[in-house]
């Protein structure tokens, strides 16, 4: 029963195997003081599948003998120091030069997608010779996104996909955009050669332009190069040109341009014939199939028996005898391996005794395997679906090699000898039962990472409520000078901007992912942009036509006539709120912009620029719908304008589509804030006071999240105002339906309350002591309530909303 030289061990998935293999590895290391990793050897079918997991799970690696790094982590969290060798990899995983020449014969006949040219940019060879670091490919991402560019590198080069008539969307014309853009901005007037500059390529950001259109240039020479059937010769001649134009390696790393050369005359001089170069001509295919055998993993005597522990290839004549043997990945349907079928291979047609046959050699080389292993032998396979847990047979030989136990081992109860010899691991290593003693293998457990430790401790222990975001408030935020910007955005959205000004976390990522494939149709959200370019550009004195053209020109748009329902949907909408805003001023004055900086009663200062204002009015425009963000980011502005000038009479509007709650009739809502009061001291005094308002609730906010949203707490006020039911249109503001997402699926709400809160439970916190006195609507008897009356009643009480 103590007899563990043979261990087969059945596992959900490949990297489930590697980790049990570790695991046993370190139980043999702990067992045995005199057996050293140079004593252990784990081969397996592919090295190419499982070496990103073993780099994962043992951290493979050029490791120094002294790591500062990790001996600095603590003894509870530092990893177990197990060093490995990875041999037999594949040429192109260890020449980089290599890994971009095999690329890019991949990418040669394909569509060259955004995310494709960008990987390629990213490998070490080509940032060299572009001299590119992660900030220049960051803002190529984005220059790739704001141009529009998804594949092709031309309109000729979509040919082969009958779309050679739409050059939008291709690198070629994304990349006039930039190029343009260095001359240009997008704010003058007209295209340039019906290019729409970039306005995103600032003087810092020439260089960086030119080395991008550079390498857009030299891999289209270099795809044109690889283009059609050629020689050999001329194969060679295009493919090592396009590594000198693409790549570029250091002085210490030359030897991998060197192994290139070599391997390019090893194919020459193998297709010579009669004393000179055969003149047969091959397509792309032939060649990457010639070339793919190459770059291929070798059994070679590097990282083999360096001291490490080894990782290689299971291939014959490599079971050199070690104490312990470990065979990773010998699942059903992958070992034996199937040997493709070659189309030149004649035995194939007239197969006889002897012929060379791959799935009987890999049985010998489990047999070899077994012979070579003198102490031990570890065999994983997987024994599970990792998603649906149905069990899976061993590979063939593999089960054999159990039949043969069972026939010639006997136990002491009498039972199958493979039960003893099998061990079925959970799916996950911080499954409890790998740290309880006999669940898995007698006599011990059978984890050794303390972190999946402390995670099967937490499994298993009770579960217990998550507690408050925040036991109490914090300190007041340190500084003397409150943004404007800053108000306004709590003003917008409270609990968000608590996280982001006072802990500096944002729970949302708003990247632009890379599309590869041209749009055919526009999301909201996108629609939306398309409408707000176009009003923007009509309130700038651009006509409706040139708008349009810009957009078209944009590259962001549906291609060809699929743009056409996109323009039409919005055009009109356009048109209506930018004649409503062009009405709302009284001369044809320029929008521009005025500096505030107050000083406020407790020696702080509310510094800021207001932008909008025209005259004495201050006038935002926007495609979206008028709501409750836009009303209160308006009257924070207002108020900022009216308190640091009182001498100026400022009125201000905001013009949108129409709100929410609109008559059926109306498709422009415009909420407008008249004139404070007639005189100045007035105004000033006034304005001061709902300042001071405001920023006692922000103060608060930045010492702890308010039971504060923008959109409910407006409608919750706003009944409440008007003697409605509050509490209904509350809950109709905060809680999402079955087909649309409201502010309690935010996701900055969702942490700060501990999950999904029905209004109800907002509105069972009572107010607390120092939330009453002046300002604060007593009648209100929920925290909530009195915070949405504080915060709106000066904007209702001033604000008149007009539906056009």
């Amino acid at each position: 029963p103590d007899d563990r030289s043979l261990q087969v061990h059945a596992c959900h998935g490949r990297a489930r195997q590697v980790e049990v293999v570790r695991d046993a590895i370190l139980h043999l290391l702990e067992d045995d003081p005199a057996l050293e990793p140079r004593d252990v050897i784990v081969m397996c079918p592919d090295i190419e599948i499982f070496a990103p997991l073993i780099q994962a799970t043992f951290g493979a690696g050029d490791v120094l003998e002294s790591d500062d790094e990790l001996d600095a982590l603590p003894a509870e969290v530092r990893p177990t120091d197990l060093r490995v060798r990875l041999a037999d990899r594949a040429l192109r995983q260890t020449n980089p030069v290599l890994g971009v020449v095999a690329q890019l014969l991949d990418l040669a006949d394909t569509r060259l997608t955004a995310s494709q040219v960008l990987d390629l940019a990213d490998r070490e060879p080509v940032r060299r010779r572009f001299r590119f670091d992660d900030d220049d490919l960051a803002r190529l991402q984005e220059w790739v996104a704001a141009t529009g560019i998804r594949w092709g590198l031309d309109a000729g080069h979509r040919a082969p996909f009958k779309l050679d008539a739409l050059a939008a969307g291709t690198w070629r014309a994304g990349l006039d955009r930039v190029l343009v853009g260095v001359a240009m901005s997008e704010q003058e007037p007209g295209l340039f050669h019906a290019v729409l500059p970039l306005d995103d390529v600032e003087s810092g950001a020439i260089d960086l332009a030119g080395r991008f259109a550079e390498l857009i240039d030299r891999l289209q020479a270099s795809f044109d190069a690889l283009a059609g059937a050629q020689t050999v010769a001329s194969w060679v001649v295009a493919i090592a040109s396009a590594a000198d134009a693409l790549t570029a390696t250091s002085v210490r790393d030359a030897w991998q341009r060197a192994e290139l050369g070599r391997l390019l005359d090893d194919v020459v001089s193998e297709s010579t014939t009669a004393g000179g170069p055969d003149p047969s001509t091959l397509a792309l295919p032939e060649i990457r199939a010639l070339l793919a055998d190459r770059l291929q993993g070798r059994p070679t005597r590097a990282n083999f028996r360096t001291g490490h522990l080894t990782i290689c290839t299971l291939v014959p004549m490599r079971s050199v005898p070690h104490r312990v043997v470990c065979l990773l990945g010998l699942d059903d349907g992958v070992f034996p391996r199937k040997a493709p079928r070659d189309g030149d291979d004649l035995l194939l047609d007239e197969p006889h005794v002897g012929d060379r046959d791959s799935r009987t050699e890999d049985r010998q080389m489990l047999l070899d395997a077994l012979l070579a292993a003198t102490d031990r032998l570890i065999i994983t396979y997987t024994g599970r679906d990792e998603r649906t847990n149905t069990q899976r047979p061993p590979a063939v030989p593999v089960g054999e090699l159990l039949d043969v136990v069972d026939r010639t081992v006997r136990t002491e109860g009498g039972g199958e000898a493979q039960v003893r010899v099998v061990v079925q691991h959970p799916l996950q290593p911080f499954d409890p039962r790998n740290f309880v003693v006999g669940e898995l293998v007698a006599d011990r457990p059978w984890g050794f990472e303390r972190v999946t430790l402390a995670g099967a401790v937490a499994l298993a222990g009770d579960r217990v409520e998550p507690g408050r975001f925040l036991d109490g408030p914090l300190p007041a935020a340190p500084g003397n000078i409150v943004e404007l910007e800053d108000l306004v955005r709590f003003a917008e959205r409270p609990v968000r901007a608590f996280l982001r000004q006072r802990l500096g976390i944002r729970v949302t990522d708003y990247s632009d992912e890379i599309q590869d494939s041209l749009p055919v149709e526009l999301d909201g959200l996108a629609v939306w942009g398309v409408g707000q370019r176009m009003l923007d550009s009509c309130l700038g004195g651009t006509g409706i036509d040139a708008a349009v053209a810009a957009e078209l020109a944009r590259g962001t748009l549906p291609p060809g006539l699929l743009a056409k329902p996109v323009i039409d949907r919005v055009r009109p909408i356009v048109e209506e709120i930018a004649g409503h805003a062009r009405d709302l001023l009284a001369t044809s004055a320029d929008p521009g912009s005025v500096d505030v900086k107050l000083v406020l009663p407790d020696g702080r200062s509310l510094s800021g620029t207001v932008a909008g204002v025209c005259g004495d009015l201050l006038r935002t425009v926007t495609f979206s719908r008028v709501n409750a963000r836009h009303r209160l980011a308006l009257w924070v502005r207002w108020l900022a304008l009216c308190a640091a000038y009182p001498e100026r009479a400022y009125e201000a509007a905001t013009v949108g589509r129409a709100r929410a709650g609109a008559p059926g009739a109306a498709s422009v809502t415009v909420a407008r804030l008249p004139v404070l009061a007639a005189d100045a001291a007035t105004r000033g005094e006034l304005a001061r006071a709902h300042l001071a308002a405001l920023l006692d609730v922000y103060d608060r906010g930045m010492r702890e999240p308010l039971p504060l949203a923008g959109l409910a707490s407006a409608a919750y006020a706003q009944a409440a105002a008007q003697r409605g039911d509050a509490e209904a249109a509350g809950r109709q503001a905060w809680e999402s339906g079955w087909n649309f997402d409201r502010e309690d699926k935010e996701l900055e709400h969702q942490l700060v309350l501990g999950g999904v809160r029905t209004f109800a439970e907002l509105l069972e916190e009572p107010p607390r002591p120092d939330e009453q006195g002046d300002g604060w609507d007593l009648g209100e008897r929920t925290r909530f309530g009195r915070y949405a009356r504080r915060m709106w009643s000066g904007l209702l009480s001033c604000e008149r909303l007009i539906d056009r």
